[in-house]
């Protein structure tokens, strides 16, 4: 018998909880990336700047001196910069679900500018209904997203369940999820898959490096995310992101799930 299937037995888990039950945190216990308190930043203090590696923290000059900039679309949750803020501006959470249709509501704004997210395009439930076949293109990943999508199909999680599945050829996929930064060398590639799926399709940025090309982004061998070359419907940040944000993403797809982030807010 499999370890996960001891495992499950003696624990009493079956199967994650339902994810379309908005409020229930379907990731227990498992950091997610960090919360900004805007009210506690201390004005030019730079310990949080200084650490983070993939630039999601930065300051930028406005009327009233350095305010500090937050783009959840470049952050890999590395929590650094949780435990450098001396204010605690930037708090550890379990907020997990990121998934967003527009780029800018990763981008934490001083006034919540963002509409909230935009019922989805009928086209959406005419064609899929509560059904959706994905092709995934691994384009430049370090595989940790990859490690996280293979949870999807385990007996606890269960894609299946939701009437979403892989598929091995974009003739037959409905969306183009893509991981990495997009290499050069993957261009082509991602390129023809995308051209071979039938229309209507749509494209979903998974992890931190598909979206804005993660701590690599703009280096030698990539880009800056499949924006660049792709129009995106779908962003999930993370590094990775895990198992129950990515399902939940597909949710939002599919116009089954609320968008939980706008303007860089979290509230549900």
């Amino acid at each position: 018998m499999p370890v996960w299937t001891l495992y499950g037995i003696s624990r009493g888990i079956a199967t994650a909880a339902g994810p379309e039950q908005d409020g229930a945190a379907a990731q227990p216990g498992v950091l997610g990336l960090p919360r900004y308190h805007a009210e506690r930043c201390q004005e030019n203090c730079r310990a949080c700047t200084d650490v983070c590696l993939p630039g999601a923290l930065s300051l930028q000059s406005g009327e009233s001196g350095e305010r500090l900039a937050l783009d959840y679309g470049k952050c890999i949750g590395c929590q650094l910069c949780t435990e450098s803020c001396p204010n605690n501006a930037l708090t550890k959470t379990e907020d997990w679900a990121f998934g967003v249709r527009n780029r800018e509501d990763l981008v934490w704004a001083e006034a919540l500018k963002s509409a909230p997210a935009a019922e989805v395009t009928r086209k959406i439930k005419k064609y899929f209904g509560r059904s959706l076949h994905i092709r995934h293109v691994d384009a430049g990943s370090c595989n940790g997203c990859e490690s996280e999508l293979q949870a999807l199909n385990n007996p606890y999680y269960n894609l299946h369940r939701l009437g979403i599945f892989f598929t091995p050829s974009p003739r037959f996929a409905d969306l183009l999820l893509v991981t990495g930064p997009v290499t050069y060398a993957m261009r082509g590639p991602l390129m023809e898959t995308y051209n071979a799926m039938p229309e209507p399709r749509w494209v979903m940025a998974m992890g931190t490096c598909a979206v804005s090309g993660g701590a690599n982004g703009g280096g030698y061998s990539c880009g800056h995310g499949i924006q660049e070359f792709l129009p995106v419907d779908i962003y999930v940040p993370g590094c990775p992101p895990n198992p129950s944000a990515m399902i939940h993403a597909l949710l939002l797809l599919l116009n089954r799930a609320n968008q939980h982030v706008q303007g860089g807010h979290f509230a549900r």
